[in-house]
């Protein structure tokens, strides 16, 4: 139990962490790719400002007299394209050179594809008279922009891993830290269950026997002192048996399991449909069941006996008369599912996780009922897990129940 509980700190201890190493990586890749393509916008914006002092203006044509050179153009991965004031092309330098259309009214432009290119067009205006005579394009490959993304994402998921890593160690050691003083805690409690439980026995078995010893003798006590102790007698075994089942449930997680045979699965619920028959004509409930002919696994006999009396004895008690109580058995692959299944009084939809809960009732309301000590789904889902299995219930309001049990098959 306090392993899970472990996992589970640790889990979300993980996920918090990651989530806000994620945010901080987006926040910190966004910043760096919006200051590296203004710092590019501003150098090609530097550069087409360059370019376009060098063009003179005369007879109404453009004079190109670019210091640029090809060659310092193509290392650097860069272009110039010269248009008119219509948006044609006069003339280009470089290699790296965007197809698109000039467009007089967007500063920046960029273009997808095998390699992608943004460029930043600058106007040109006249020496003489200060009107726009033409634009000039500086383009340049992003190539070298998309590689330096690619080592910040390897740079960021490298060092979030890491993080992660370290901080799995660590959450590690500070959960089991954490958990330490509760799980002593916890295994006090235990101890002191079980060591109480055993130490009632012993009284409560003396009570039982004086109460009952004057019951043997009803000619010699009064009616009324007969029924005294009879309901002392009846209580007893209520404390008996509650006692009994909290020192199971306080061994069960320490104490493993010693009596592992190969069992019949189906004699032992054919034996315990016989034991129950009775009771259930008693109640005029009709006791239904479809089992699969010997079905073998590994386990407690004792145990499981137990399991799956306190399933139909639950099915019974809470089921009314006329009825239906039904067990079901099937297999899938090397598991087995039996299903208890009753058409009883149900229980909530908000109380469905509840059902498994020491001293939990569907009806709180109720007395206990003879014998119970509302401890019994509590047993029975203890035991399931002690033979590498699982419980659960579905279940209706004024409908019914159907208590799964699945356990591995031999």
């Amino acid at each position: 139990m306090f392993q899970r509980i472990r996992y589970r700190l640790l889990l979300s201890y993980l996920v918090v962490f990651a989530s806000l190493l994620g945010i901080f990586a987006i926040a910190v890749r966004v910043a760096f790719t919006r200051s590296l393509t203004e710092q590019i916008t501003d150098k090609l914006a530097a550069i087409g400002k360059g370019a376009a002092a060098n063009v003179e203006f005369e007879k109404g044509r453009l004079t190109i007299e670019s210091d640029f050179h090809p060659q310092d153009l193509i290392a650097s991965h860069q272009a110039l394209q010269w248009f008119d004031t219509q948006g044609n092309l006069i003339t280009q330098q470089g290699k790296t050179v965007l197809t698109l259309p000039l467009l007089s009214n967007n500063i920046v432009q960029v273009q997808t594809g095998k390699i992608p290119i943004q460029a930043v067009t600058v106007p040109i205006i006249g020496s003489d008279n200060g009107e726009l005579v033409g634009y000039v394009r500086v383009s340049q490959s992003l190539d070298e922009f998309d590689e330096t993304l690619q080592k910040l994402d390897w740079g960021l998921c490298g060092g979030i891993i890491i993080t992660l890593v370290l901080s799995s160690v660590a959450g590690i050691l500070l959960t089991r830290q954490a958990m330490q003083p509760i799980e002593e805690s916890f295994q006090r409690l235990k101890q002191f269950t079980a060591d109480a439980s055993h130490e009632l026995r012993s009284p409560l078995m003396a009570i039982k026997i004086n109460a009952e010893l004057p019951l043997e003798y009803p000619d010699e006590i009064s009616p009324k002192d007969a029924e005294r102790f009879q309901a002392i007698a009846s209580a007893t075994n209520q404390m008996t048996r509650l006692t009994e089942d909290l020192l199971f449930l306080a061994r069960t997680d320490k104490v493993p399991n010693q009596h592992l045979d190969n069992l019949n699965l189906t004699s032992i619920l054919e034996n315990l449909i016989q034991l129950y028959k009775p009771q259930a004509e008693a109640k005029q409930i009709n006791l239904k069941f479809q089992l699969i002919a010997n079905i073998h696994l590994i386990g407690d006999s004792v145990e499981l006996t137990r399991l799956f009396t306190n399933l139909i004895e639950n099915a019974l008690y809470y089921t009314p008369s006329g009825g239906v109580v039904e067990i079901k058995t099937s297999r899938v692959g090397s598991q087995v599912y039996v299903n208890v299944q009753d058409t009883g009084v149900g229980i909530a939809p908000e109380q469905i996780n509840k059902v498994f809960e020491r001293f939990w009732r569907a009806d709180r309301s109720r007395s206990y009922w003879s014998g119970g000590s509302g401890l019994g789904l509590a047993i029975a889902q203890a035991i399931a897990q002690n033979h590498g299995g699982l419980i659960s219930v579905t279940s209706q309001l004024e409908v019914g129940s159907c208590f799964t049990v699945r356990l591995p098959v031999s």
